[in-house]
C-alpha cells in the first residue's frame, strides 16, 4: 500500500509532462502554420465526414481515424510546386534598401536588368550592379527609380536599373550593393536569379493571370472558392497569390488549387524586413511600408508573368471583373482591343456590393438552389446582389487587365507607367463587382440597387463551388 502510494506522485508527474508536451506541439504547429514557406497540411489536412473522395485519391493518405479526419501528406508534385514558389527578400549590406527580384528588361534601347526592391526614400545610396556571366564577375553602376505611388509611407517600391556591361548579355544572376560597400571578393555575397531570359510575343502558356496581393490574417473560405471557380469560368487558368498569412481552412484550400495547377502561392515576408502597415495611409495605423508590401508584390507578379500570360489582371479575392453582354474574358478581351485599341491598361469601374445587407432577388428573378454553405467560414457572394450607387470611388478604386509586355511599372489601382497609356471601359461592356464592407456607410437599403448579374453564371458556378468544398471536407459527401 505503501509502494502504492510513493508510486502516485511520479505517476502524476509524467501526466503533467505529457500535458506540457502536448501543449507545445500544438503552439509549435500553430506557429509554423502561419510562417509563409510553410504550411499546416505540410502536416496533417482534417478531411472531415468524407469517406472517399478523387482529391484524395490523389493524394497520400497516411492515416484515418474513426472521427472521420484524414492525415495527408503532400504529394511530390505539390511539394515541387511549392519548392519553386519561393520569394527570397535580400538585403543590401550598409543600407536599408531590401532586394525583392530581378528581370532582364527586353524593352530598353539598351539591354539592362531590372532589380525590383523596397528603399528608404530618405536614404541617398549609389548602387553597383555585379552579374555573373558564365564564369565572370562584371559591375556596372545601378540607377535607382522609386515609384510615385508610395502614400507617404517612409519606403517606397523601386527599380534598380542595371545596364549589362560588355561581354554580358545574358547574366544568371545579379547583386546589388552599396558604391561604399561594393566587394567583388565577398564569399558571403547574395546573389538574385535573373528571370525573363527569353523575350515571347506569342504561344504563352497561360491566357488570363490574376495577381492577388497582399494575403493576410486570411480566413474567407467561402469567397475564396466562389471567386476561383468565378475566375475559372471568366477564362482565367493562373491565379498568383503573394501570401503573408492565412488560416488553416484557407491553406487548405489554397493546397487544394495548387494541387490543381490553378495556383501559384508566393510567401510574402517582407513583414521580417520592415515594418509593414496594415492600412494603405500613414494614418490608418503604424508601419513604414503600405499594406504589406501590396505594390512591390503586383510589380513582381507583372514581371513574373510578362512572357508567360498574354493577359495579366489585378484585383483582390473579394473583386470580380464581369462581362455585361458576353460571357468570359475570352471572348470580352478581343472587343476591348477593337473598340479601345491593343495595348491598353484596361481599367473597370468599381461597384460595392456591401456585406452587411441581405435580401433576396426581386420576385421576377428567383435564387438557384445552393448547398448549405452556412457552416462553411466566410462571405456568400450570392447573398449580396445590391450594389451601391455611383460615387467617387467607383472611379478611383477601379482595377485593370493589361497586356503586361505593354507596361514598366504598376500600383494599386492602375499602372504608372504604360506604353499605350489606359481606356476607361464603358459599365455597359464590363464592370467590377466588389463584394466587401460597405463604403458609403449612411446609405439605407432602399438607397441599394439589384444586379443580378452573378446569378447567370450559377448553373456552372454553383455545382463547382460544392465540389470544391466536398473536396476539401467543408461540405459532406454525397456518396
Amino acid at each position: 500500500m505503501m509502494g502504492q502510494n510513493h508510486q502516485r506522485p511520479c505517476v502524476l508527474k509524467i501526466r503533467q509532462l505529457m500535458y506540457i508536451t502536448c501543449v507545445i506541439i500544438i503552439i509549435y504547429l500553430l506557429f509554423w502554420t502561419y510562417r509563409t514557406d510553410k504550411t499546416f497540411a505540410h502536416w496533417i489536412l482534417y478531411y472531415r465526414g468524407v469517406s472517399s473522395s478523387p482529391i484524395l485519391d490523389q493524394l497520400n493518405v497516411t492515416q484515418k481515424s474513426s472521427q472521420g479526419h484524414v492525415a495527408l501528406q503532400l504529394p511530390s508534385r505539390m511539394e515541387h510546386q511549392r519548392q519553386q514558389s519561393t520569394q527570397s527578400i535580400m538585403k543590401v549590406k550598409g543600407t536599408k534598401t531590401l532586394l525583392v527580384s530581378a528581370y532582364l528588361e527586353h524593352r530598353t534601347d539598351e539591354k539592362q536588368v531590372r532589380v525590383i526592391a523596397v528603399v528608404l526614400r530618405s536614404e541617398n545610396v549609389a548602387y553597383r550592379c555585379l552579374f555573373r556571366c558564365q564564369d565572370k564577375q562584371l559591375l556596372s553602376n545601378g540607377v535607382v527609380n522609386i515609384h510615385g505611388d508610395h502614400f507617404g509611407f517612409a519606403y517606397g517600391t523601386a527599380d534598380i536599373m542595371c545596364p549589362l556591361p560588355s561581354g554580358c548579355e545574358t547574366p544568371s544572376s545579379i547583386a546589388v550593393t552599396s558604391a561604399d560597400t561594393s566587394s567583388t571578393n565577398d564569399p558571403n555575397q547574395e546573389f538574385l536569379e535573373v528571370k525573363n531570359q527569353q523575350e515571347k510575343t506569342e504561344s504563352f502558356p497561360y491566357n488570363f493571370t490574376v495577381c492577388i496581393s497582399t494575403m493576410f490574417d486570411f480566413t474567407n473560405v467561402l469567397q475564396l472558392v466562389q471567386s476561383f471557380e468565378m475566375l475559372q469560368l471568366l477564362g482565367v487558368n493562373r491565379v498568383v497569390v503573394y501570401k503573408t498569412s492565412c488560416s488553416p481552412e484557407t491553406q487548405r484550400i489554397l493546397d487544394y488549387y495548387t494541387h490543381k495547377g490553378l495556383l501559384e502561392v508566393i510567401p510574402w515576408s517582407l513583414s521580417r524586413y520592415v515594418n509593414v502597415s496594415r492600412g494603405w495611409l500613414p494614418s490608418h495605423g503604424p508601419g513604414e511600408l503600405h499594406y504589406f508590401g501590396q505594390i512591390p508584390a503586383l510589380n513582381d507578379c507583372l514581371y513574373r508573368y510578362m512572357y508567360q500570360s498574354r493577359y495579366v489582371a489585378l484585383h483582390d479575392l473579394d473583386e470580380l471583373i464581369l462581362p455585361q453582354n458576353v460571357t468570359s474574358w475570352v471572348e470580352l478581351l478581343p472587343l476591348l482591343e477593337k473598340k479601345y485599341g491593343a495595348n491598353k491598361c484596361y481599367r473597370f469601374e468599381n461597384d460595392v456590393f456591401p456585406i452587411n445587407f441581405m435580401s433576396p432577388p426581386p420576385a421576377s428573378q428567383s435564387l438557384p438552389p445552393q448547398a448549405d454553405w452556412k457552416n462553411v467560414p466566410g462571405v456568400n457572394i450570392l447573398a449580396h446582389l445590391y450594389k451601391e450607387p455611383i460615387f467617387s470611388e467607383t472611379y478611383s478604386n477601379f482595377k485593370i487587365i493589361v497586356n503586361p509586355q505593354a507596361v514598366f511599372s504598376t500600383s494599386v489601382h492602375g499602372a504608372l507607367n504604360a506604353q499605350d497609356g489606359w481606356s476607361w471601359i464603358d459599365r455597359s461592356i464590363a464592370r467590377m463587382y466588389h463584394t466587401r464592407s460597405p463604403t458609403q456607410k449612411s446609405l439605407t437599403k432602399d438607397k441599394l440597387i439589384y444586379d443580378g448579374r452573378l446569378l447567370s453564371y450559377s448553373a456552372h458556378f454553383i455545382p463547382a463551388v460544392n465540389k470544391v468544398l466536398r473536396e476539401t471536407g467543408f461540405l459532406p459527401s454525397t456518396h
